[in-house]
């Protein structure tokens, strides 16, 4: 199946949808609150052989793209999805190689990759929004997945059938729910399986309906959920620290109270709030519920704890003796533990095997 979300479309989507209906693939289009106004486009689609589905209002690509999955999963049981755009960006040629690497993937399972069109290096042409929206959200997805992508933008996507659900399950109502589904993946085991398509922005990308300054932070959430995890730890951790110094003037003590004090809430916040896809009804790979793995992230975050709290009071002292003062000497040994911190407890502490995905 081809799965298209449209809002106030011109004629690419009823070029998109002859073309793929002469391949003999079958074509949801969620109309995705657009207005009276392009009924006549949509009902060009219909007659072309397209199923679909209409809302009443504008909710977002997200919430169109699970509408979508659920329509297919109703009408189409079992089978896998490609998702694509309705501007016009995404030839021909490149939906149906996404669509062939899908299906050439051989016998389901839970180990099967996510198909990613990834847009080439060559940058002739390509708005300047583009770029630099490409550009960060490449460099933070690297630093919040572990994983290097070069397109994290991409909307066209092959979805293995085993996976909808998954998808479904996935927060985000408009932009933001893409960049959701790849974090998830990455960190939750689902691999990304990229494949090289076209640059195409027809008039500067003008009929893009994101929104850079509002979608750009809709984007970007969930990345910064897991640096906010992060610095809400190190802020409870550093005010704990120095209170305690400064009541018993005690190193060590203080060290291993504020960490176990700020190691608790980093826990809670991870498992609970960035990482909770886990065990959202997920299982890993051995078939363990989310609260099956309790005791066993519980107890790898603790080892990992552990060791960069050993760390972090070894160079805070070896920088107290080069005459560095206690606060200045917390924050430089914490900054440099973070990103052995960071990548134990990805790959450690809740399984992400993430591997490497490069474009």
């Amino acid at each position: 199946m081809v799965v298209i979300p449209a809002l106030a479309p011109d004629s690419a989507l009823p070029d998109l949808v002859r073309r793929l209906a002469g391949r003999g693939i079958e074509i949801v289009v969620v109309d995705d609150g657009s207005g009276p106004g392009y009924d006549v486009v949509f009902d060009r689609c219909a007659v072309l052989g397209a199923v679909i589905a209409r809302e009443a209002v504008n909710r977002g690509k997200g919430a169109a793209l699970r509408r979508a999955l659920a329509l297919v999963q109703d009408l189409y049981p079992g089978a896998g999805v490609v998702t694509a755009d309705a501007d016009g960006q995404h030839a021909l040629v490149d939906v149906l190689a996404v669509r062939d690497r899908l299906m050439g993937q051989g016998a389901r399972g839970p180990e099967r990759p996510l198909v990613l069109g990834v847009r080439t290096a060559e940058r002739v042409g390509v708005p300047l929004r583009s770029r630099l929206g490409n550009a960060v959200s490449a460099a933070l997805f690297r630093l919040a997945g572990g994983v290097r992508l070069a397109d994290t933008q991409t909307g066209l996507r092959g979805i293995p059938a085993e996976h909808l659900d998954w998808a479904r399950s996935l927060p985000g109502d408009r932009y933001e729910y893409e960049t959701t589904m790849l974090l998830r993946a990455a960190r939750g085991g689902i691999g990304l399986d990229s494949i090289a398509i076209r640059t195409v922005y027809l008039e500067g990308n003008a009929s893009s309906h994101f929104r850079p300054l509002r979608d750009s932070l809709r984007v970007l959430a969930p990345m910064l959920a897991f640096a906010a995890s992060g610095l809400l730890a190190f802020a409870v951790d550093t005010g704990l620290f120095v209170a305690l110094m400064a009541a018993t003037g005690l190193l060590w003590p203080s060290l291993i109270g504020a960490r176990l004090v700020s190691a608790g809430v980093n826990f809670a916040v991870n498992r609970g709030l960035v990482f909770r896809a886990r065990h959202a009804g997920a299982t890993d790979s051995e078939g363990r519920s989310g609260r099956g793995r309790m005791l066993p992230d519980l107890l790898g975050y603790a080892a990992v704890a552990a060791l960069v709290a050993l760390g972090g009071g070894l160079g805070i002292d070896a920088l107290m003796a080069l005459g560095v003062p206690v606060l200045a000497a917390k924050v430089l040994a914490d900054l440099s533990l973070f990103c052995v911190s960071y990548a134990l407890q990805r790959a450690v502490v809740f399984g992400c095997r993430t591997g490497r995905t490069e474009a």
